[in-house]
């Protein structure tokens, strides 16, 4: 059975293989620096949370997510990373993170809970179109450098 709770100090070993592959997955190669600065964030739990998905105690999925103001609204939720290992996808680990992220913002009374993802990740948005609804929008991104 999948367990989803939050991150744990000792789910470092597993987190970071899944951290590394959803990185890889949008083409980043980040260094061990930026590795170490987003498990300590996560750690603290103050601006970043993470979630496992756990079977057999074994990290088989993870999801980070945050929570920030809005113009028209106190709070809601983005969820930053979601990534399954590939030997388990297609049996319910990414659903069931994604049910408790929101599941902790309506706790939290998130009037909106959202999540971006690439046009081709095809596989993604088959589940994503059954749990979500597109609404259309188009992301910029401002060349900073």
């Amino acid at each position: 059975m999948i367990e989803i709770s939050p991150l744990r100090p000792d789910d470092r070993a597993g987190w970071q293989p899944l951290a590394v592959g959803y990185n890889a997955f949008y083409e980043r190669v980040l260094p061990d620096a930026d590795y170490d600065r987003a498990w300590n964030r996560l750690m603290k739990a103050e601006e970043l949370h993470g979630l496992a998905a756990r079977l057999d105690g074994r990290v088989i999925g993870i999801a980070h997510y945050l929570f920030h103001a809005s113009v028209w609204f106190d709070d809601v939720c983005y969820l930053a990373d979601l990534f399954v290992d590939e030997t388990v996808r297609g049996q319910g680990v990414a659903r069931a993170l994604i049910e408790e992220v929101a599941a902790v913002a309506r706790a939290r009374g998130c009037p909106r809970y959202y999540w971006l993802t690439q046009v081709n990740n095809v596989r993604a948005r088959g589940l994503y179109d059954k749990v979500a609804r597109h609404v259309g929008f188009i992301r910029y991104d401002y060349p900073m450098a």
